[in-house]
């Protein structure tokens, strides 16, 4: 069972915006509370996927009608996984493809705007020892190799552009059984569902071509400069590696 213990001191602007609902303090910090924990149950359960902010604001209205009153409690468990989990709950804004070009129909749902997505706040090197799970290192690495490869490409690459990349790492559409990966295809497509990408679909004289785009997780910029910094190193003791070969024909 879960117990959240939150402090008694309470901001003024908070206060006034609770005393509107006529409910205790006690109910007030348990409804907290239950958001609190379907919040990272679920984000545990869906391997990060997005949590409809219908499904939160149900939490509070299935026994309470204020009209405001979800908002406040979202609001609330927002502020306190920041300051107690490190974790920021950040709402998708977005009901558009990023490239907003004629002939283009976004494969997301509208309803994703009022969705959210959990990313931890925490350093990179705190996150490591105590949060990252080490057995999901393969995960993590296909992840970083698709951001990778879709940064290089601008931001945004062909579904074809992008199979022919992977298929250079010896990742291919047509393997249902990885040994770290099952179906290259679905893990593909979790990072869409999870908002490392954006998937959308473009007319053209040619007929329909399927276009990934990074979305908020990728653009987040722990995960942003992260990904320039190793290709900057990759780059870099590739240039040096160049340097050397050129050099032996002198020696």
């Amino acid at each position: 069972m879960f117990l959240f213990v939150f402090g008694s001191g309470r901001m003024a602007t908070t206060a006034e915006n609770f005393s509107q609902f006529d409910i205790s303090e006690e109910e007030k910090d348990k409804l907290i509370a239950e958001v609190i924990r379907y919040v990272l149950f679920r984000n545990h359960q869906n391997a990060g996927c997005p949590i409809k902010r219908d499904e939160l604001t149900q939490l509070v209205t299935k026994n309470y009608r204020q009209r405001s009153l979800p908002a406040f409690v979202i609001n609330e468990a927002r502020s306190k996984l920041a300051s107690i989990f490190g974790y920021e709950m950040r709402e998708l804004q977005r009901s558009r493809p990023l490239s907003t070009n004629q002939g283009r129909s976004t494969q997301q749902n509208v309803a994703d705007v009022k969705s959210y997505v959990i990313i931890s706040q925490l350093p990179a090197n705190v996150h490591t020892k105590y949060v990252e799970n080490v057995n999901a290192s393969h995960l993590n690495g296909f992840t970083f190799a698709v951001i990778s490869i879709v940064h290089l490409a601008g931001g945004k690459i062909a579904e074809e552009n992008l199979w022919h990349h992977l298929r250079r790492l010896g990742l291919f559409e047509s393997n249902e059984n990885h040994p770290a990966l099952g179906s290259i295809k679905q893990a593909l497509e979790a990072l869409v569902q999870q908002r490392y990408l954006q998937k959308d679909k473009v007319s053209g004289p040619e007929g329909n071509t399927l276009i990934y785009e990074l979305a908020e997780r990728a653009l987040d910029n722990t995960i942003s400069k992260g990904v320039k910094e190793y290709i900057s190193q990759v780059q870099f003791v590739t240039k040096k590696s160049i340097i050397w070969r050129s050099s032996v024909f002198y020696v």
